[in-house]
């Protein structure tokens, strides 16, 4: 690796330093440094969250499926099907994680683009410029929250599948038998009702985050 490429990586890692450590505005100049501005970083989040929530829903339908087979079960080891129930609910309680992070990270960084979009609408001079900017300032505005109303519905619906999933994980741990096993067998209509809703909402949300993005670029 050339010096100039280890140096640009060592200031990108400083970056994102300074944005886990709350610097913000500092991470703002370092990125605008390599010519990546709000807007820039606001696209790139967008296009994580989207993909979170991707990841998010392929992992709640392999959860579904395995939960579907496992109420099948007719003997064997008790204590392996727990275990592989608990691999999906952990996947699942992960990925949930990282849809919040993902989400949370889009917000920040448009409030903090519409603050500089809103405050730089004083340094122009010439009125028609300054009216134009206002009015695409107000139109993005609304598109992002929409964005985000969509991304929250989204998340919304997570929770009601991990509490499920977590009630039935728990029990199986304490309890393996036939018992536990009529347990899950009770609770896949609900779960399979519950994730399909999810899915759905994550659907739309990330068709709202595609359209946003479209929108961003070219405007």
């Amino acid at each position: 690796m050339d010096f100039k490429r280890t140096f640009a990586c060592s200031l990108i890692l400083v970056a994102l330093t300074l944005a886990m450590s709350g610097c913000q505005s500092a991470y703002y100049k370092t990125m605008e440094s390599f010519g990546y501005h709000k807007r820039d970083i606001l696209v790139s989040n967008v296009e994580k969250a989207r993909e979170s929530q991707e990841e998010a829903s392929e992992q709640f339908k392999s959860a579904l499926e395995k939960f579907s087979a496992l109420t099948g079960f007719h003997g064997g080891d008790l204590q392996e099907v727990y275990e592989r129930l608990n691999d999906e609910f952990e996947d699942s309680e992960a990925a949930a994680q990282k849809v919040t992070k993902r989400i949370n990270a889009v917000e920040d960084v448009g409030n903090d683009l519409f603050d500089e979009w809103k405050d730089e609408l004083a340094q122009y001079t010439n009125k028609k410029l300054r009216n134009e900017s206002r009015v695409k300032l107000s139109k993005t505005k609304s598109k992002f929250k929409r964005l985000v109303s969509a991304m929250r519905r989204a998340e919304k619906k997570i929770d009601p599948v991990l509490d499920v999933f977590r009630d039935q994980v728990l029990y199986l741990k304490h309890n393996l038998n036939a018992q536990a096993i009529a347990s899950l067998k009770s609770e896949l209509n609900t779960l399979e009702a519950d994730i399909g809703r999810l899915i759905k909402e994550m659907q739309k949300s990330i068709d709202e985050a595609d359209a946003f993005i479209k929108e961003l670029k070219k405007s």
